[in-house]
């Protein structure tokens, strides 16, 4: 494997539909080597799904991978269902899957908001951890939902303006409000083109040089990725973001631990993943000069596939 190429595609071994309560039934597979070391994949949104390409972070050969669709999200069912789903939920349903497959302990690997589930999950089971590795760090403070939801637009006004312009002056200052009407409209013809518009936002701004590509929009799981993310952020993901940090500090110490962060991150700004490396000394901490919020830029990609074959020498014993 040369510095910056991703592992080979690879196809589940194993694949399920996991029912974790009455309501939500999670989509969950396995690839990779049947008999290694698990690996936990956590992905972002809230309201994001799975996808073949993380899988590519880990070795085939060595890493039991695996990934689930989170509550309400991708492949899971219902899609877009928002009752009975936060944070304390999908806590619940890590733990759940670990118990279901057997697992002792297991490396943790989430980005985005998948680092916000991974350190609440690791703060509440610390013992089940044999290694965190955190990408763009995100803790769902005030200022962070703040700087998502305004502040952004001093760098990226064309991508604020498109998504306000159609916004009545008296609505202006509550987008979140605006949009939620939309997107659970029951009417999809008013619902699927207001969660496109939404999330066309959050994916213009995610790397340094963006590229949407629109071609393969499915307006179903564009409204199930809206509505997700935001019932999550106008309940602030259901966390106490000064209180994880706090935590971080107190539990996670003897964990093997790595924080990687780009620089000029719009969605999530580097303060968030510094704060964190403050209360976590002893995680490896990556600030990548010339990267955004993407997984997917070469530094930042980079530096999480030498993390996972770092931590191929760490037991799960």
């Amino acid at each position: 494997m040369s510095s910056f190429n991703m592992y080979p595609e690879c196809s589940p071994f194993q694949h399920e539909m996991l029912q974790v309560d009455p309501v939500h039934t999670l989509y969950l597979e396995q690839c990779g080597n049947p008999s290694g070391t698990p690996v936990l994949f956590l992905h972002g949104g809230p309201g994001s799904g799975c996808n073949t390409m993380q899988r590519r972070f880990f070795d085939p050969m060595h890493y039991r991978i695996i990934l689930f669709d989170q509550r309400g999200c991708g492949r899971s069912q219902p899609a877009g269902e928002t009752t009975q789903n936060t944070t304390d939920d999908l806590v619940f349903d890590i733990e759940k899957i670990r118990k279901h497959l057997g697992i002792n302990r297991w490396h943790i690997f989430g980005g985005s908001w998948g680092s916000t589930l991974a350190l609440a999950y690791a703060t509440q089971y610390p013992q089940t951890a044999i290694s965190l590795t955190l990408r763009g760090v995100f803790l769902s403070r005030p200022h962070e939902i703040d700087w998502f939801l305004g502040q952004v637009a001093l760098f990226f006004p064309d991508a604020w303006q498109a998504l306000t312009i159609d916004v009545p002056m008296d609505q202006q200052e509550n987008i979140l409000g605006y949009y939620s009407a939309l997107i659970f409209n029951m009417d999809t013809a008013i619902s699927i083109p207001a969660a496109i518009r939404w999330n066309a936002f959050e994916t213009s701004i995610m790397s340094l040089l963006p590229k949407v590509d629109t071609s393969h929009i499915n307006g179903a799981v564009e409204l199930a990725r809206a509505r997700v993310q935001i019932h999550y952020i106008q309940h602030m993901c259901f966390i106490d973001g000064e209180r994880l940090l706090e935590q971080a500090k107190e539990k996670l110490e003897r964990i093997p631990s790595t924080i990687v962060q780009g620089r000029y991150d719009m969605v999530c700004p580097p303060q968030t993943a510094w704060q964190l490396s403050q209360s976590m000394p002893h995680a490896r901490f990556f600030m990548i000069a010339d990267a955004g919020h993407s997984a997917m830029e070469e530094g930042t990609c980079q530096a999480l596939l030498e993390t996972t074959e770092r931590y191929k020498a760490l037991s799960a014993t």
